[in-house]
């Protein structure tokens, strides 16, 4: 079955939405390895709630970690050091869709960032980037430090309003696919999102 895991070019730019879209298009599975912040409700809380999915599509994180913040921070102020080289996507036998925490270079452990551990993986990764001032910048960033190290792109997710320019040279610079655009939606639901992204992705990318 495919595997993908979903990245982005910052925190908080949607891609907990956008993992839960791609979960309920392909009718898959989805797994967050580490969640820093359980205060607020899980990312994988959030999912099971826009997608509708049984339960047993949402794979339980490895690491659930109180606080809201970077993980290895999250992770020294509970005094445990996350074991990078145990996360391991676990078995699916549909589509499993994996989704990082924050950005590609976020740290898991103060040796190990989130990119490393999807070149050692080896699976496409979506990089999921915002629409708004900045996202150029941050997009072929990001790019360039997972092509460094050798993990494969399948496409860039763009997030938010229209930016056609800023799209454009994305594509251009980065020498990446575009997959789609999920614009911001005022009432965010199952049927919405799903409706979203029938419009704006082909399921067919990946496939």
């Amino acid at each position: 079955m495919s595997r993908f895991v979903v990245t982005g070019t910052n925190t908080d730019i949607g891609k907990t939405v956008f993992a839960a879209a791609l979960t309920r298009a392909l009718d898959g599975c989805y797994w967050k390895p580490v969640q820093a912040g359980l205060e607020d409700g899980t990312d994988a809380r959030r999912v099971a709630t826009l997608t509708g999915l049984p339960g047993d599509r949402i794979l339980p994180e490895a690491w659930r970690l109180r606080t809201p913040a970077s993980p290895h921070h999250a992770a020294d102020l509970e005094g445990v050091r996350i074991d990078a080289d145990a996360l391991i996507p676990p078995d699916c036998e549909r589509p499993l869709i994996i989704e990082g925490a924050g950005g590609a270079l976020v740290p898991l452990n103060h040796d190990v960032l989130f990119a490393d551990v999807f070149a050692r993986w080896g699976l496409p990764v979506v990089v999921c980037a915002s629409t708004a001032l900045g996202t150029i910048n941050h997009s072929l960033l990001t790019l360039e430090a997972l092509r460094s190290r050798g993990v494969p792109v399948l496409g860039v997710a763009f997030i938010g309003a229209a930016n056609d320019s800023s799209e454009a040279a994305i594509l251009r610079f980065g020498r990446v696919k575009r997959l789609g655009r999920l614009p911001w939606l005022e009432t965010l639901t199952p049927q919405t999102l799903e409706a979203a992204f029938a419009e704006g992705f082909d399921t067919r990318d990946f496939a």
